[in-house]
C-alpha cells in the first residue's frame, strides 16, 4: 500500500512538473519570436487556452463560481500576467527571477492560512536554497534597484500564492473546466486595459502566431490544468519546490537555443537550485497509528466541503 501510495505521489509530482518546464521555456520563445505588446500578450496568451479548455469541458460555471473564477482570474492569471510583465520592465531579469524565486515559500505560507497546510521544515529548506541558487544564477547586483518593481514582485507573488491555495480550497469541481474559467475570466478582464494602454492587437506574422500557439496551448493550457493537478494531490510546499524548475529551464535552453554561456557561478547556481527541488521532495515516512488518525480527521473536514461543492453544481 505504501509503495503504491509512493509511486502515485512521484506520478502527481512528474505531472505538476511540466508546469514549470513550460513556463520556463517561455521566456525563449517570447524573446525569439513574440512582440512586444505585454498586456496583449496576457490576452492572446489566456483568452484561447480558456477558450480550447472549456471546448474539452463543455461546463460553465455556476452560483459562486462566477464571483469565484473571477478572483482567480485575477491572481492567477489576467492580473499576474500584467503584473509580471510590468516588473520586466522595471526590474533586472536578475532581480525579478530572485524575488519570485520565492514563490515556494509565498505558497507554503498561502496554505497554512488558507488551507491550514503545515510546511515541512525540508520543503521550507528547499524553497529557502531554490531563492539562494535562482539569486547566484540571475543576480547580478548592478545598477540601482526600483523599489516599484520590487512593490509589483512581491504583490504578484503574494496574489499567485493566494489564488492557488484558493484554487485548491475551491476545488471541488472539474480540473479543466475550473482552469478554464481562470484563464477566459483573467483574459477578459486584461482585454480592456489592452485596447487603452496598447491600442489595437499588434500584427503578428507566422513565427510570432507559431510562438502564440505554443505558449498557449503548452505553457498555458496544459501548464495550467497540470499545476492545479498538482496543487490538489500533492502538498503545496512540494509543488512550490517543483516550481523552482521554471527558472532552471529558463537558463539551460538559454545556453542550449540562445547560445548564452553559463558561467561557472551560474553552473554553481543551477547546481543549488536541483538540489533545493530534491531536498523538496523529500517525504516523511509515515509515523505513528495517531498520525493516520490525523489524516482521516482531516479529510472528514474536507469532504463535506467536496460535497457541498458538487450539490451546488448539480443544482
Amino acid at each position: 500500500m505504501e509503495d503504491t501510495s509512493l509511486r502515485a505521489s512521484w506520478r502527481w509530482m512528474l505531472l505538476t512538473a511540466i508546469a514549470p518546464v513550460a513556463w520556463g521555456s517561455t521566456y525563449v520563445v517570447t524573446r525569439a519570436v513574440l512582440p512586444e505588446d505585454p498586456l496583449w500578450g496576457a490576452v492572446i496568451r489566456a483568452l484561447p487556452a480558456g477558450l480550447l479548455l472549456l471546448l474539452i469541458a463543455r461546463r460553465r460555471p455556476r452560483g459562486a463560481w462566477w464571483w469565484r473564477a473571477a478572483v482567480l482570474g485575477i491572481l492567477n492569471t489576467g492580473g499576474f500576467f500584467a503584473l509580471v510583465y510590468a516588473v520586466a520592465q522595471r526590474l533586472p531579469s536578475g532581480v525579478a527571477a530572485t524575488v519570485m524565486a520565492a514563490s515556494p515559500l509565498a505558497l507554503m505560507a498561502a496554505a497554512r492560512i488558507v488551507l491550514g497546510q503545515r510546511a515541512r521544515a525540508v520543503a521550507v529548506a528547499g524553497g529557502v536554497a531554490g531563492i539562494a541558487g535562482v539569486g547566484l544564477m540571475l543576480f547580478g547586483g548592478d545598477g540601482p534597484v526600483d523599489p516599484v518593481g520590487i512593490l509589483l514582485a512581491v504583490l504578484a507573488l503574494g496574489g499567485s500564492a493566494t489564488g492557488y491555495a484558493l484554487a485548491t480550497r475551491w476545488g471541488g469541481v472539474d480540473l479543466v473546466a475550473s482552469t478554464a474559467w481562470q484563464l477566459l475570466a483573467g483574459g477578459g478582464l486584461v482585454l480592456p486595459a489592452a485596447l487603452v494602454v496598447e491600442g489595437p492587437p499588434p500584427a503578428l506574422d507566422g513565427p510570432a502566431l507559431a510562438g502564440f500557439a505554443y505558449v498557449t496551448v503548452v505553457a498555458t493550457a496544459l501548464a495550467f490544468v497540470a499545476w492545479f493537478a498538482g496543487l490538489r494531490h500533492v502538498p503545496a510546499g512540494t509543488v512550490g519546490t517543483i516550481g523552482l524548475l521554471n527558472p532552471v529551464t529558463g537558463v539551460v535552453l538559454g545556453a542550449l537555443v540562445a547560445g548564452e554561456v553559463l558561467s561557472g557561478r551560474q553552473l554553481a547556481g543551477l547546481a543549488i537550485v536541483l538540489a533545493g527541488i530534491a531536498v523538496g521532495q523529500v517525504r516523511r515516512r509515515p509515523q505513528s497509528p495517531s498520525d493516520s488518525r490525523n489524516v482521516l480527521v482531516g479529510a472528514k473536514n474536507v469532504t463535506p466541503v467536496i460535497a457541498v461543492e458538487k450539490s451546488r453544481m448539480r443544482s
